[in-house]
């Protein structure tokens, strides 16, 4: 038993087990933001040209609601938040590649100057196909 919580408490003081908890936590609280975002500032927009609450917006089928409005305001919910999650993942790969620098490319060359009559051959020829001659 004192192995395991010894190889318990390993793992969960690891870097990505923290960095991954602190990102959920930030991640809740940040979620709280755009929803007021959508529900407060954007839908009530977005209603202003429609003239009503877009919220509200619901279609009965019988006797039951099918909340429209609520589900539009779900989806700009959702495309927010993906937006910022890409933003923010294009700038923490951004500062990681920061200091590194890239490696030049080696092109290799794919012809060569023939020695005789000094034309540009393939680099694998064994004959020069202006002049004939033959190439080692």
């Amino acid at each position: 038993m004192k192995k395991f919580l010894s190889e318990f408490r390993d793992f969960a003081v690891r870097g990505n087990v923290i960095d991954m908890a602190v990102g959920v936590v930030i991640g809740g609280a940040f979620k709280d933001i755009v929803d007021s975002l959508v529900n407060d500032i954007i839908t009530p927009l977005i209603g202003l040209f429609a003239n009503q609450d877009l919220s509200n917006n619901v279609f009965m089928i019988g006797e039951v609601a099918v909340k429209y409005g609520s589900f539009i305001s779900a989806i700009i919910n959702f495309v927010l938040m993906a937006f910022v999650i890409f933003i923010m993942i294009k700038l923490i790969n951004k500062a990681r590649d920061f200091g590194k620098k890239e490696k030049p490319v080696v092109v290799e060359p794919t012809t060569k100057i023939c020695p005789y009559c000094l034309s540009e051959i393939s680099k694998d020829a064994t004959r020069c196909k202006h002049c004939t001659s033959t190439l080692q």
